[in-house]
């Protein structure tokens, strides 16, 4: 019985992977046959290669291939952070296609990310509660980011997922290890700082415990972050570089992103296309729902999980222009799920009309990838 979730849960994983790249394959002939002039034949695995690769997948590309580059005001490399790019460059001694190599670190670490967020949810709920929101996780509409999509979600997820088991396991070296892999996957280390530290000092006082000097140990998890910065440093003299670019995205900070003064633009503009008005409100749906469980998830789950999905939820809900990535970013803040499944306990209906949903919402948004929309 302590097994079969997991082995239910990877049929389940397997099945949203192969129904997942099946769209995107789709989506990816569709385009290549319909755009002008039309690709090339790839064969069909070429075609569900071809899916997982659009927009960020070029740039991890250059950096594996070429390294980073920096020029002030305009698109550069360095907006990515580099753990990702090395796992890629590490596999690619064996697989000499480097987008092959960047789908197959994602088709490893996804799924296991999802695996090992089921035993993180056992270690702070009851089994059955666990295994729906691992459901919940593993059928939202952008978990095909994990499943195959040349990005650096997957790792990122699988290290800080990894750090908060070992942190919940007492194991404090290790997950600080992760969590300073993972600050070196996303720009987003105050997140993982602020969760591990304050979930560790929680952790001691649910045991009775003192608190001792060894226990700030989680701030050294801005090691990768800051590691990062030092090379920016080093090579570009701007230690902030991965920062000062976002303005060549349109990111720009201040109170015009604050206020969403691009969403609400593009909302009344009669030249802004149906499909990017339907995919920016569903972005901003997902954003409104998981900042609506903010306050549950503090509730539930303590101050630590409520601390680092404040952040993780907070920090892109701020910068972003148009809500547009929000529902990517979303999934780094695992807890939410489990925190949704919670709610749902005694509603089963609801529970089942949101996983029915959100697994349309995943083919359609896989086929949407594949035909080269714009969905992050």
């Amino acid at each position: 019985m302590h097994r079969a979730p997991y082995r239910v849960l990877a049929l389940v994983i397997l099945a949203a992977l192969v129904v997942c790249a099946a769209a995107a394959g789709v989506g990816e002939w569709y385009y290549q046959h319909h755009k002008t002039p039309p690709g090339p034949e790839q064969g069909v695995l070429g075609y569900v290669l071809g899916g997982w690769y659009a927009y960020d997948s070029g740039w991890y590309q250059y950096i594996v291939e070429n390294g980073y580059f920096y020029r002030p005001g305009e698109q550069s490399a360095v907006a990515f952070f580099p753990l990702y790019p090395l796992a890629v460059r590490g596999l690619h001694a064996l697989v000499p296609d480097v987008r092959h190599a960047g789908i197959l670190v994602t088709l490893v670490c996804g799924p296991l990310s999802v695996m090992l967020f089921l035993s993180w949810a056992r270690m702070r709920t009851d089994a059955d509660t666990a295994f729906q929101a691992a459901l919940l996780f593993a059928l939202y509409p952008f978990t095909f980011f994990l499943y195959g999509v040349m990005y650096s979600d997957a790792l990122f997820i699988l290290m800080v997922v990894g750090a908060f088991c070992l942190l919940e396991k007492g194991h404090l070296g290790t997950a600080v290890l992760l969590g300073a892999l993972a600050t070196a996957a996303r720009p987003v280390a105050p997140a993982v700082v602020v969760g591990l530290l304050v979930r560790r000092l929680e952790w001691k006082r649910e045991r009775g415990e003192r608190w001792t000097a060894l226990d700030a140990l989680p701030v050294l998890s801005a090691l990768g972050f800051v590691a990062y910065m030092a090379y920016l440093q080093w090579s570009f003299h701007e230690p902030l570089a991965f920062v000062k670019v976002q303005s060549a995205w349109g990111q720009v900070p201040g109170w015009r992103s604050w206020l969403k003064v691009s969403f609400f633009k593009t909302l009344m503009s009669p030249q802004s296309t149906t499909d990017y008005v339907v995919f920016i409100c569903l972005h901003a749906a997902l954003s409104v729902g998981a900042l609506a469980l903010l306050w549950p998830t503090l509730k539930r789950l303590g101050w630590g999980y409520g601390a680092f999905c404040a952040v993780m939820v907070g920090l892109p809900t701020v910068s972003t222009k148009d809500f547009m990535g929000m529902g990517r970013y979303l999934l780094s803040a695992f807890p939410l799920f489990l925190t949704l499944a919670m709610l749902l306990r005694e509603r089963p209906r609801w529970r089942h009309g949101i996983l029915a949903a959100s697994s349309l919402c995943l083919v359609l948004l896989s086929a949407a990838f594949g035909l080269d929309y714009y969905l992050s």
